[in-house]
């Protein structure tokens, strides 16, 4: 088994400007997978529905995309954040990191 980081950027799709989400679901994963292929690293990605609460207290439900990465860098995770934020135009992504054991399982007939 191995110690490895799993870091996990999630980014809501609604603009930040119109609180709407402007494109479909599909054309923002193009776009993460084509950021994730730039900076040559292996990733996961998931679409979940959620909701929070903006600093005024208006309630909204968006769909986000969930981006993990195993044994990346800092330093490249931030850039893929920072680029993610951008080109979605959020206010802001939430990056999450945490140990995990990581181990490969390889069965052949």
């Amino acid at each position: 088994m191995e110690d490895m980081m799993q870091t996990t950027i999630y980014i809501g799709l609604n603009d930040s400007v119109t609180h709407e989400q402007k494109f479909e679901t599909e054309k923002y994963l193009s776009i993460l997978k084509s950021v994730c292929q730039s900076y040559h690293v292996a990733f996961s990605v998931n679409v979940i529905s959620g909701g929070y609460f903006h600093e005024d207290g208006t309630y909204v439900e968006e769909t986000t995309l969930v981006l993990m990465m195993l044994d990346v860098d800092a330093v490249t995770v931030n850039e893929i954040a920072k680029d993610l934020c951008v080109f979605f135009n959020q206010e802001s992504v939430m990056v999450t990191t945490a140990p995990a054991k990581v181990h490969f399982v390889q069965e052949r007939l």
